[in-house]
């Protein structure tokens, strides 16, 4: 067997691919496999990678030749790589693009056309498939239904032979957009470097090939920038899919500053005003509304307002289950998913594939945090004990109920006091689930509260007052997850979540993000009750931000016998996903020793 000790990967033949990163040949290789293999982990030394069908196939619809994808692994591989590794790729590569969707010369006439009759013979054989296919037209090929083709492509991709779809679009009104060099304040504007090549890896200068797909950045690197790039590429009327109001309103803010777009170009579209325009802002809540469970969906009607050339879905990760429906039958449109995270808790990743399209650009956190476009950002799990009632209330509690007994722990509230005198000079938020913990959080912080019930006039005041420096702190539900433009915010406190959400982790995370002007760090507290399921939990929350090399260092409080928070026992230990990198000791009254790295103590 060969060996290259300078190389930088190790390919397995469980379709992993280890990166040793002190590797002299690491960063080539990183950038030569991260188009087709997914980043699963990347702790300090060794990155995890893994081969799927869906890495590979967003690879080829990238315009990456199965043979671009195999040289490079030879390239940089320390051994051979395992022949079954070699043969998966070129599969699944090669059934990319073995169907394809045509247009012909009636804008209204699709082809399905495949590779060769018996593959011809087995989709119109297969349940999930033939019924979205009409007269044959050839032994190797179908005509298609126009309104069939988001269905005919989800139901391929299910199969395993991803549609090709060289269909392109139909073109939407005009809409002659450019973005300032200045904003509207006179502040210099300038689309940065990542920005750009988001936009131009999307609309790939108007090819069909191009015009579909998903762009993911980090939250804080301005994926608005991006949406607005492609915005001025298309030059079409364009509708913009949000996951709230408060949303709306940042982006019509955006587009006010640093477009030339005059206001009466930009309409909203909510429970509070219906209007369309050139540019319509809208939400994923309004377009799902329907009166009963019987009824239609009203406000689809949206989608057929205007002559949109172009449809934008913020928070692609969140797409509910109708707006997908919808989706489908709008194939001839572009369409831009924006989104930090491509993780689904539902598993439809490959629905986001097939019907938005395939991942077009993404970037990994820690690249854009060592260029300064986002903040550093320090993450802390402090895990804390219940009292001997609470922990017997946990203990008789059902099953279904101890999360919430475990999250609403009253030792919580002594801890965010603490972490609030800590942090005396910082911009502070607090989020959490459970409204009855969130107000009375709110009443001993003396941080103005913000749920789902509270007004938009309400919420944008309070934004305000945080923005211009007149508010310390907000108390936040889970409308605190999305699309809060606070950029002075630099430290978050999650006093609870949903469950064990990897992408309501990775959202929250990205709260505190946008770089400071100062360059201070940006800190994320999480409060896990100690020996209960919780703590699970938070171990699955935290597998994304893990992948994306964030370091957890967990704080331990013994405080059995002691008064929260003028004395604390604390064991930290600075912890990866996968085994404890670092101990560091601290106590105000006792000094604990870390004698074990399987995390065992002895107090002296």
């Amino acid at each position: 067997m060969s060996y290259n000790p300078e190389n930088a990967l190790i390919v397995q033949s469980d379709r992993t691919i280890l990166l040793e990163v002190h590797s002299p040949k690491a960063d080539g290789a990183r950038v030569a496999i991260a188009p087709f293999a997914e980043l699963i982990k990347s702790p300090e030394h060794i990155h995890t990678y893994r081969l799927t069908p869906l890495s590979i196939w967003n690879a080829r619809a990238a315009g990456l030749a199965v043979e671009g994808m195999l040289t490079a692994l030879h390239h940089y591989s320390k051994y051979p790589v395992p022949e079954a590794v070699i043969q998966e790729i070129r599969t699944l590569g090669e059934r990319y693009g073995l169907t394809r969707i045509e247009r012909k010369d009636d804008p209204f006439f699709l082809e399905l056309n495949v590779a060769d009759p018996p593959l011809a013979e087995l989709l119109i054989r297969e349940k999930s498939v033939a019924p979205f296919l009409e007269k044959r037209l050839s032994p190797v090929s179908f005509h298609l239904n126009p309104s069939f083709r988001g269905l005919l492509k989800k139901a391929l991709v299910d199969l395993g032979y991803p549609a090709e779809d060289l269909a392109g679009y139909v073109t939407g009104d005009t809409l002659p957009l450019q973005l300032r060099s200045q904003t509207r304040s006179g502040q210099p504007f300038q689309v940065r470097p990542y920005q750009q090549q988001a936009a131009e890896a999307f609309y790939q200068s108007g090819y069909v090939q191009g015009g579909s797909g998903i762009i993911c950045l980090p939250c804080g690197a301005g994926k608005t920038i991006v949406g607005m790039a492609a915005m001025a590429a298309v030059g079409e009327h364009t509708l913009i899919l949000t996951t709230s109001l408060t949303s709306v309103r940042q982006w019509r803010r955006e587009l006010l500053d640093k477009t030339d777009l005059p206001p009466d170009a930009i309409a909203e579209y909510s429970g509070e005003v219906k209007s369309t325009a050139p540019v319509t802002l809208s939400t994923y809540q309004i377009l799902t509304y329907r009166p009963n469970q019987a009824a239609d969906f009203p406000h689809f009607s949206l989608f057929n307002a205007r002559s949109w050339g172009l449809i934008i879905y913020d928070e692609v990760h969140l797409l509910p289950a109708p707006v997908f429906r919808i989706t489908a039958e709008l194939q001839a449109r572009r369409r831009l998913g924006l989104t930090a995270t491509l993780i689904r808790e539902d598993g439809r990743e490959g629905d986001v594939f097939a019907l938005i399209g395939p991942k077009r650009y993404d970037v990994p956190w820690r690249e854009l945090e060592t260029q300064g476009f986002i903040a550093t950002a320090c993450c802390t799990e402090i895990r804390i004990p219940q009292d001997s009632e609470q922990q017997m209330h946990y203990a008789v509690t059902p099953r279904r109920q101890q999360f919430r007994v475990a999250a609403e722990n009253p030792r919580k509230v002594e801890v965010v006091q603490h972490l609030i005198q800590q942090a005396a000079d910082h911009k502070i938020l607090i989020i959490g689930e459970y409204l009855s913990q969130l107000k009375h959080l709110a009443k001993v912080t003396a941080f103005p509260l913000i749920v789902g019930s509270t007004s938009q006039t309400k919420r944008e005041e309070l934004y305000s007052l945080f923005r211009r420096g007149e508010l310390k702190g907000l108390v936040l539900s889970r409308v605190g997850n999305f699309a809060l433009d606070l950029p002075d915010a630099d430290v978050l406190i999650q006093v609870s979540g949903k469950y064990g959400s990897r992408q309501e982790e990775a959202q929250r995370l990205g709260r505190i993000l946008r770089p400071k002007n100062d360059g201070r760090v940006a800190r994320f507290y999480t409060l896990v009750s100690l020996r209960t399921c919780e703590e699970d939990f938070a171990r699955h929350r935290q597998l994304f931000l893990t992948e994306q090399g964030y370091g957890y260092e967990i704080e331990i409080l013994s405080c059995v016998h002691l008064r929260l928070p003028s004395e604390i026992v604390v064991l930290k230990l600075g912890i990866l996903l996968f085994g404890i990198q670092s101990v560091t000791l601290a106590s105000s009254v006792q000094r604990l020793v870390q004698v074990q790295q399987t995390g065992h103590s002895k107090r002296f």
